[in-house]
């Protein structure tokens, strides 16, 4: 079974804590797809993960370029694993593939929309019942995470 994390974005956007998960992800070793719930939002991610901050440099593409196999990240709106991604973070609502294949499952969304809180209540419970080791994540006013659940 998989490990699904739900981070609860309340102090920044997903562009501020997305790219930072990115890169621990990498770090250790693991290739991560992420799901959008629109193509317009997969091209702004890609857009920002190339300027997210000076000194840093996210190698990544989308599901649109040649080669999407050979990516340490992925940037989809399809349920494919194209890159072999052990990890598979879900952004803005996206409907989750079957994430048994992977490894971690992050479910990331927005504590200021009704529409996100509420599809990832629906997803909570889910992955809950389907007996995935779900937990529930928070951001704290200094925008660290903190476990909730």
């Amino acid at each position: 079974m998989a490990e699904v994390l739900f981070y609860h974005l309340t102090e920044s956007t997903l562009e501020d804590a997305l790219p930072g998960l990115l890169e621990k992800s990498v770090q250790r070793g693991w290739r991560a797809v992420v799901q959008t719930g629109t193509e317009e939002r997969r091209d702004a991610l890609d857009a920002h993960l190339w300027t997210f901050r000076d000194d840093a440099f996210l190698a990544h593409a989308t599901d649109r370029e040649a080669f999407p196999e050979d990516q340490p990240v992925l940037l989809t709106t399809d349920l494919d694993n194209r890159n072999d991604a052990k990890i598979r973070f879900l952004v803005d609502g996206a409907s989750p593939p079957d994430i048994a294949p992977y490894e971690r499952a992050v479910f990331m969304f927005d504590g200021h929309d009704a529409a996100q809180l509420e599809t990832a209540r629906e997803h909570w419970k889910t992955m809950k019942a389907a007996g995935h080791a779900v937990t529930y994540w928070q951001q704290t006013p200094d925008r660290r995470w903190e476990r909730k659940a």
